[in-house]
């Protein structure tokens, strides 16, 4: 297999044309060769340009069942999701306002029994007694991570004053699914910084994961 490195005079390695789309300066001989300093300066900005383009977390709810999902299944999710309810915490009737201005248009019309399955647990689920989730949390970049002893420093000094630490033990999640309870918790009252949020949600994907045999 031909290498995509061609040798300059010199001993100097340089990247072939074909594997360079991007400003290159030209040696010559018509071989093509990438600043260093071009290339330092996308080993810098890439960390930041992710970090720009970063979006907020986004809450994932567990899908209801019985009634109140064939309400909603039938009546809702033919144009949004479920998980947007979690942005709320409204008594039934806030809810019932809610629902009133984001259809004004007059094409959503529950009978009175659907209306009542939906807003009775949109009152229970999310109600005035329940904390909205966060919506501008933009996970930070982290450059260092916890060893075993120093996640469950946190998890027994942020965790235990609501649940004992093998209730955490016993789930099992992707890194997402384990931010979203994160970030849940830490508005209930966990005292967790953004650093030490990402190096929990760090920690618990790679060492618990969804892995059911850990």
């Amino acid at each position: 297999m031909q290498s995509d490195k061609k040798q300059e005079k010199g001993g100097h390695p340089t990247l072939s044309r074909s594997k360079v789309n991007a400003s290159p300066s030209f040696a010559p001989g018509g071989q093509s060769r990438v600043s260093p300093f071009f290339l330092l300066f996308f080993a810098v900005a890439l960390p930041v340009f992710g970090q720009i383009g970063g979006r907020p977390t986004r809450p994932k709810i567990e899908r209801p069942d019985g009634p109140v999902w064939t309400v909603i299944r039938q009546n809702c999710t033919l144009c949004h999701g479920i998980d947007d309810y979690a942005f709320y915490s409204l008594d039934r009737d806030g809810w019932s306002k809610l629902i009133a201005a984001k259809h004004k248009t007059g094409d959503f019309n529950l009978v009175e029994s659907d209306r009542k399955v939906l807003l009775d647990w949109l009152g229970e689920r999310f109600g005035p007694n329940t904390k909205p989730f966060p919506r501008t949390y933009i996970p930070p970049e982290i450059t260092t991570f916890f060893s075993d002893p120093e996640a469950f420093r946190l998890m027994n000094r942020a965790c235990t004053r609501c649940h004992g630490i093998d209730r955490a033990q016993g789930t099992r999640k992707a890194a997402d699914g384990w931010r979203v309870t994160l970030l849940d918790m830490r508005e209930r009252g966990a005292q967790l910084s953004d650093l030490e949020l990402e190096q929990l949600v760090e920690w618990l994907g790679r060492v618990w994961g969804t892995n059911q045999d850990k």
